[in-house]
């Protein structure tokens, strides 16, 4: 591993000029650093991030998220703590150098789209398939497409590999301390370092897993609280809207197309109310045993998920079909016994994973191996972009009415009860006028017909 030295001062020089900055300018010099962490960070889809999900995988201070001035100070922690080190490696030593490198021609190494989403352009050295479809994309009548896979063609042709200087070691920096302790730039990446980094990945997309986890079984189980108190209203409700709707397709179809026609809707009518009942029974099931853990259960879950998480080789049966199915299988069980709290099926999977897999009847899988450096920098590319979801999925979560609404009742337990009350209220209200509206349709359809078929 290679340090570097600070050629120039960004505490001297560059930062106390964004210090100076008003506010119309720091959105400019904003969209030239999220431009430069595109650059620099590549190919971590840095473009397609939100801010602050870039501060949560880097560990950066909380600012006041979504706040003008949070996301200022996040924009220079980013600069600072994070570009800095890259833009040194790179000789990037003031603004200028920084404006020009941005502005020079660049596509990320990850493709944004078409046939080949998600891959990176170098595996077209290996990869026929891959390597026609840049040559399509160059020869494409729109100018610049044309011009992405001309640059594209160029670089391959230039020999230019992935730039794995950009690194972060996401096992690091575990105590809060800044992204200092995890950024890791080398001179050049080998196999071990790479087991080192793929290792830390795992740790941290475990963390994830598990917080996400847990926190959707608490917003689960205020659903299911929900859900179990409404059923009733909302199924009630849905059915008044679906019979209004009908009645007035069986206007139509009469007024438009005759009474034969019309004949047709009670039918209609009747398959998408059956669905509908479906649909509610499935909600019913998914909820069902919907529960919060205890403090005990969600340590023995965390210790598990710990152990689970090693199986997670996204790519290891990219090319065998059957046993790339074994393990999507067996991740999809594991995740739900976590969503469900399960924590003996848990416990029994990892006491004995391949055991499990036979039972169901699955195609056995090594869930450990040997890797070449090629296969763990992949490994590593995966691992890193699914932990950028996970924390945009988290957030969402977090962000939803649900969780604001758990957590409201965790301060006070009679908030649910008050909610389900409120929502009662409005439903029966709904109800009501929905009930007048679908008299006043059967009405109408009888004065023409004599009788309402729905």
């Amino acid at each position: 591993m290679a340090s570097y030295h600070l050629e120039y001062d960004w505490d001297e020089v560059l930062l106390p000029e964004w210090n100076r900055l008003g506010i119309g300018e720091i959105g400019t010099r904003g969209f030239c650093a999220l431009k430069l962490a595109q650059r620099l960070l590549d190919p971590v889809p840095a473009g397609n991030c939100k801010l602050q999900t870039l501060r949560q995988y880097y560990r950066l201070p909380g600012r006041g998220a979504h706040t003008a001035l949070g996301d200022v100070d996040t924009v220079i922690d980013l600069m600072q703590q994070v570009l800095r080190p890259l833009a040194e490696k790179r000789g990037l030593e003031t603004w200028a150098a920084l404006r020009d490198f941005t502005d020079d021609e660049w596509y990320p190494s990850r493709l944004p789209f078409g046939k080949f989403k998600g891959r990176l352009y170098q595996e077209a050295t290996g990869d026929a398939d891959l390597k026609s479809w840049l040559e399509w994309l160059a020869e494409s009548s729109n100018d610049r497409s044309s011009t992405m896979g001309s640059w594209y063609l160029a670089q391959l042709a230039a020999g230019v590999t992935l730039d794995d200087t950009a690194l972060l070691d996401l096992d690091n920096g575990r105590d809060g301390g800044g992204v200092s302790a995890g950024l890791v730039v080398f001179q050049h990446a080998e196999v071990e370092q790479y087991r080192r980094l793929v290792e830390s990945a795992r740790n941290r997309l475990a963390d994830l897993e598990l917080e996400f986890g847990i926190e959707k079984s608490k917003v689960d189980s205020v659903r299911a609280r929900l859900f179990g108190a409404l059923r009733s209203y909302y199924q009630e409700r849905d059915r008044l809207r679906l019979l209004i709707q009908y009645r007035e397709v069986y206007l139509h179809r009469l007024l438009t197309d005759g009474e034969d026609a019309a004949g047709k809707t009670p039918g209609d009518y009747q398959r998408e109310s059956g669905e509908k009942d479906r649909e509610f029974d499935s909600t019913a099931a998914a909820l069902k045993g919907k529960r919060e853990l205890n403090e005990e259960e969600t340590a023995r879950l965390r210790k598990l998920w710990k152990k689970l998480v090693r199986m997670f080789h996204p790519d290891q049966y990219e090319h065998d079909p059957e046993k790339r199915r074994t393990y999507e299988k067996l991740t999809q069980a594991i995740n739900e016994a976590r969503d469900r709290g399960e924590i003996e099926l848990l416990e029994r999977i990892a006491k004995d994973p391949q055991a499990f897999i036979l039972q169901q009847g699955w195609a056995a899988v090594a869930l450990d191996g040997s890797h070449t450096l090629e296969e763990l920098r992949s490994l590593y590319e995966h691992l890193r972009i699914r932990i950028l979801e996970l924390i945009e999925t988290l957030d969402e979560l977090r962000a939803s009415p649900d969780f604001h609404l758990y957590q409201f009742a965790e301060q006070d337990e009679a908030v649910i009860p008050e909610v389900i009350e409120g929502q009662k209220s409005e439903l029966e209200k709904e109800i009501d006028a929905l009930e007048a509206e679908a008299k006043r349709k059967a009405a109408e359809i009888e004065e023409l017909v004599g009788e309402c078929p729905l």
